[in-house]
């Protein structure tokens, strides 16, 4: 069993982004969206969403571009918006769902704790059928503070009744990585295109980095290295 296994009872994951190679949908929809209201995607608005949740998101868009629209409403065309697209077009990251089949077989409790909508999370899981893989999975519409506060991955262990000390967690953007060290987790980081820039402060503020799920399951049987295994 790989080294950053070792010694965890539960395995806890963000999904887009970490299993999901779905950042690209969003950025996407943020334009198809403020183009509706004749609007463009300014340059600093990754950054000043990253790690809020869906609802939060929904206020700040409200706030910030004055919408004719309640965040009901904005949170609802969303959804529409990416329904398709997670239930057809977005892929898992490469060996990602082998991976959580292989940790479930293997005894780990599966969580899941992601910013994304409720909606859109149960459709995807139902959808691939992975409804039954993982334990317990928490939105960031579920918690007080979204990450990079540790409130979802501290609800998520809580949930599960493993000490945070005996959980792991998957990320790929530098709050969600913030939120599981702050949760007194193990984290590892999750090499995605979409955060290719910040790749360098993930691989030194983690744990642990992982280029690829294979790594998990090709070299089980090999300890791996903290920090740059690539």
């Amino acid at each position: 069993m790989h080294v950053m296994l070792l010694n965890k009872k539960a395995l806890l994951f963000d999904m887009d982004g970490t299993l999901l190679e779905s950042m690209h949908v969003w950025k996407q929809i943020d334009v198809l969206f403020l183009g509706k209201f004749g609007l463009e995607v300014p340059k600093d608005l990754q950054k000043a969403i990253e790690g809020f949740s869906f609802h939060e998101t929904a206020v700040y868009f409200r706030e910030r571009f004055s919408l004719p629209l309640s965040v009901p409403e904005i949170e609802a065309e969303w959804n529409r918006m990416a329904e398709d697209q997670y239930l057809h077009h977005i892929r898992f990251h490469e060996r990602a769902e082998e991976f959580l089949r292989y940790a479930k077989a293997s005894g780990f409790a599966l969580g899941i704790g992601t910013t994304n909508s409720r909606e859109l999370v149960d459709a995807l899981l139902n959808e691939r059928g992975l409804g039954d893989i993982f334990d317990v999975v928490i939105t960031g519409t579920e918690v007080k503070k979204g990450k990079p506060a540790p409130d979802i991955y501290l609800a998520a262990a809580e949930a599960l009744k493993v000490e945070p000390a005996r959980c792991l967690v998957f990320e790929d953007i530098l709050p969600g990585i913030m939120a599981g060290l702050a949760a007194g987790m193990e984290v590892c980081a999750v090499r995605d295109s979409f955060s290719m820039p910040v790749d360098q402060e993930k691989r030194e503020l983690a744990n642990y980095y992982l280029s690829h799920y294979a790594e998990l399951l090709d070299e089980r049987k090999v300890p791996g290295n903290r920090k740059g295994m690539e």
